[in-house]
């Protein structure tokens, strides 16, 4: 199965007091056909710094692969850690060098450094947008609807993790592109740390979602 035409995703990134909440859904599309239902979106990139994936997976993991060099290229040179902002900066320029054939992608990169916490969506074509919270996909309506009615700036990590998991529970309940459950990862000043599923089962059971 051609790996370059799987589409159709759910991701979120948002800034808590305490770090940085990244999340996704596992479905993988071919239109109507549910292609793969462990697909990863969510890449660590180090241990500041994690990259959510929306679009075509064979983009994708190619541009994974790209900044996690990267990344490690500049720590050998220079003996510190990218900063969120000078990441989404690069990977913002690598996008907008193709410009006639360009990645069908829209991105999140979000992690912790000097200055605290950061998340940025970034689109095909390069533009980089910081933000409190963001939402890509085909499920991101959803998502947004809950973002809108619950996030507040200064929130807890723990209480971010909880509204990430009703977003995209509420994605992978109405959009039929996403499903088969959530990858979450939280990225603090100590650790970048994935929540196992037994973990995100007791969070949903807590807050009342099936």
């Amino acid at each position: 199965m051609n790996e370059e035409l799987k589409k159709g995703t759910t991701t979120l990134g948002m800034v808590c007091k305490d770090g940085v909440v990244l999340g996704t859904e596992r479905r993988a599309t071919m239109g109507t056909l549910i292609a793969h239902k462990t697909t990863k979106k969510l890449f660590k990139i180090d241990e500041n710094l994690g990259l959510t994936v929306a679009g075509l997976v064979g983009d994708a993991q190619v541009l994974a692969r790209y900044l996690s060099a990267e990344v490690e290229l500049y720590k050998l040179k220079r003996n510190t850690s990218m900063t969120v902002k000078a990441a989404s900066t690069l990977m913002a320029n690598i996008l907008s060098g193709r410009r006639y054939f360009p990645y069908w992608v829209a991105l999140i990169i979000g992690g912790m450094d000097e200055d605290g916490g950061h998340v940025y969506s970034l689109d095909a074509a390069g533009g980089a947008i910081e933000d409190s919270y963001v939402t890509t996909g085909s499920g991101s309506p959803y998502v947004y609807g809950v973002l809108e009615d619950h996030y507040k700036k200064g929130l807890s990590s723990s209480d971010g993790i909880d509204i990430s998991i009703r977003g995209l529970s509420a994605a992978m309940k109405r959009d039929a592109a996403s499903g088969d459950g959530i990858d979450l990862a939280l990225i603090t000043k100590k650790e970048f740390k994935l929540l196992s599923e037994e973990e995100i089962a007791e969070r949903k059971k807590k807050i009342g979602i099936d």
